[in-house]
């Protein structure tokens, strides 16, 4: 956290960490929001847990594939231990359930490190906290749910709980990342028609619990079927996106990537992103000596090079054949040219071995020339950027390859 994280996103994160757990430690002390029901904590705690098992697959999948906003299925249970828990209680049931997740599902992807999940743990305390809290203060515990009382506070908790939650987690998505447009603070419509989805079956778990327990279990199968739907929509949208052979962004993919950083490049008036143009020199000799499928397997590496070699918000793609394109947002042009030799010089380094029917293919001495152009200098339009990139590489080719052109 302290190498990776911005300063105001670890302050924000330790204030929102250290108010969750006094907030829970005062509570828990003081009995606010009257009696717990063992009995409902723990089949909330079961119910949650047995949930992320059978979706323990799906749920890594779409981890790995989410963005900054990651919609997931626990609201259920959080929506439902609002309305049958004190707001210490809720707020630990919060920390199980994200802890089961962490040790089963969210620790093995690499986009979920530590610090993170222990931020979104405190958002989701302060989240349900805030919404048990609101339901004691007005009397509201204990309310028949089925009377228009019970519905009210049903919905009452649904509104805090979400509105808390996306104002927490959008202050520390913008704080880690500076991203400002809603798809990326709180998500797509999609999204949070889930999220609604969701909240929904948490009413009806609270429901079924008071009037009849048994009937909880009807909860898990459409719970299950959302978020199946919800992996095989994300798998779509990143097939759609997705060059198959390098695992980059295909040209499409790159291009609405470079499209929205141009839009808030405008919007804030000031020089946005920079432009690397990419091309592998002498591909056609690597095709024609060792075969395609090598010729696939150089591309490949060639792409895992040139990814670790810019930065983490750095998006690369590839526009097909042997060329790749990288979007460098926020930056100068001492930078850039900086990465740009970074990039060409791991690439000169690459020793790539294959294994092949006949035995081992050993390929090295691989080299690329590079365009580089910057918005605005090159022109006020991606367009006019992309093609001073292009016409910059021209440049380096026609200069002998294997060197950075302006």
């Amino acid at each position: 956290m302290w190498a990776g994280a911005k300063p105001r996103w670890i302050t924000y994160a330790l204030t929102c960490e250290a108010v969750a757990v006094v907030a829970a430690a005062v509570a828990l002390a003081t009995g606010f929001g009257g009696p717990v029901r063992p009995v409902w904590f723990g089949v909330l705690v079961v119910l949650g847990v047995a949930q992320a098992e059978m979706s323990r697959r799906i749920e890594r999948l779409r981890r790995w594939m989410s963005g900054q906003t990651h919609i997931n299925v626990t609201s259920v249970w959080y929506l439902a231990g609002v309305v049958l828990l004190p707001p210490a209680w809720v707020a630990l049931l919060a920390v199980v359930l994200y802890t089961h997740l962490w040790v089963r599902v969210w620790r093995q992807v690499r986009t979920r490190p530590a610090h993170r999940f222990v931020a979104s743990t405190a958002w989701a305390m302060l989240s349900c906290f805030a919404a048990s809290s609101v339901l004691a203060l007005l009397g509201l515990h204990g309310t028949p749910l089925q009377t228009p009382r019970g519905v009210f506070a049903l919905c009452l908790a649904a509104v805090v709980f979400e509105l808390v939650n996306v104002g927490l987690v959008a202050a520390g998505i913008y704080l880690y990342t500076s991203q400002r447009s809603a798809a990326d603070l709180i998500g797509t419509w999609e999204d949070n028609a889930f999220e609604l989805a969701t909240l929904c079956l948490g009413g009806l778990t609270a429901l079924a619990l008071v009037e009849q327990p048994v009937l909880v279990v009807f909860v898990v199968a459409p719970l299950l079927l959302l978020h199946r739907y919800l992996l095989l929509k994300q798998q779509l949208q990143v097939a759609a996106v997705t060059d198959e052979k390098t695992g980059l962004l295909n040209t499409a993919g790159w291009h609405e990537s470079a499209v929205r950083e141009h839009t808030r490049a405008q919007r804030r008036g000031t020089p946005g992103f920079a432009v690397l143009m990419i091309d592998l020199d002498h591909f056609k000799r690597i095709n024609d000596t060792y075969g395609h499928l090598t010729g696939d397997d150089v591309l490949a590496a060639v792409a895992v090079a040139i990814s670790g070699s810019v930065r983490q918000g750095d998006t690369v793609g590839r526009f097909g054949g042997e060329e790749f394109v990288v979007l460098l947002p926020g930056i100068g042009r001492v930078d850039v040219l900086g990465i740009a030799e970074r990039v060409r010089v791991a690439v000169g380094e690459l020793n790539v071995v294959i294994s092949t029917g006949t035995g081992t293919v050993r390929v090295s001495g691989l080299s690329v020339s590079i365009g580089v152009a910057r918005h605005p200098d090159a022109g006020p339009t991606l367009d006019d950027v992309l093609r001073t990139a292009d016409a910059a590489l021209y440049r380096a080719k026609e200069g002998g390859r294997n060197q950075v052109a302006v």
